[in-house]
C-alpha cells in the first residue's frame, strides 16, 4: 500500500534528522572545549553523513544515517598564556566549530524532521478517512 511506504519513508526522515540533530548538539556543546594538554588536539567538529537504500519489500528509497565524520578543517588559535595547553607564544587551539554554522545546521535539521512528521501526520490522517468510509 502506498500510504505506508510514505509512513516508511516518512519515519526514516525522521530517524536521520534526529541522528543529525545529535551530531549537531554534540559540535554545539564541545565548541569551546580545549585540551588540557601541550601536543592534543582539541575536539574537531563531526560531520553527519546519510545513506540511501532502497526497501526491498516496498520498493521504496529510504535514508538512513551513515558514517560520522571528522571535519579536517584547521583549528582556531586563542591567546591564553597561563593554560596548560599554551604554545611558547601563549596561544592554545580551539575546536573548527563555528556555533553560527552549527545553530543554521541545527535550525534545518528541525525544519526537516518537522516536515516528516507532517508526512507522518497527514498519512495517519489519510489512513483514518479511508477507513471511515469503507466503513461507511
Amino acid at each position: 500500500m502506498e500510504l505506508m511506504n510514505s509512513l516508511k519513508v516518512a519515519a526514516s526522515g525522521l530517524r536521520a534528522q534526529s541522528s543529525r540533530m545529535r551530531v549537531i548538539a554534540e559540535n554545539l556543546a564541545n565548541s569551546n572545549s580545549t585540551s588540557n594538554q601541550k601536543g592534543v588536539d582539541p575536539y574537531q567538529r563531526q560531520i553527519p553523513t546519510f545513506i540511501t537504500e532502497l526497501d526491498r519489500a516496498s520498493g521504496a528509497t529510504i535514508v538512513r544515517p551513515g558514517n560520522t565524520l571528522r571535519d579536517n578543517s584547521d583549528f582556531g588559535t586563542r591567546y591564553e598564556p597561563g593554560h596548560p595547553a599554551a604554545n611558547e607564544q601563549g596561544y592554545i587551539q580551539t575546536p573548527n566549530v563555528n556555533a553560527l554554522v552549527e545553530t543554521m545546521d541545527m535550525r534545518e535539521a528541525q525544519r526537516s524532521y518537522e516536515a516528516n512528521l507532517n508526512i507522518v501526520s497527514a498519512t495517519r490522517q489519510m489512513l483514518a478517512r479511508t477507513i471511515e468510509i469503507l466503513r461507511g
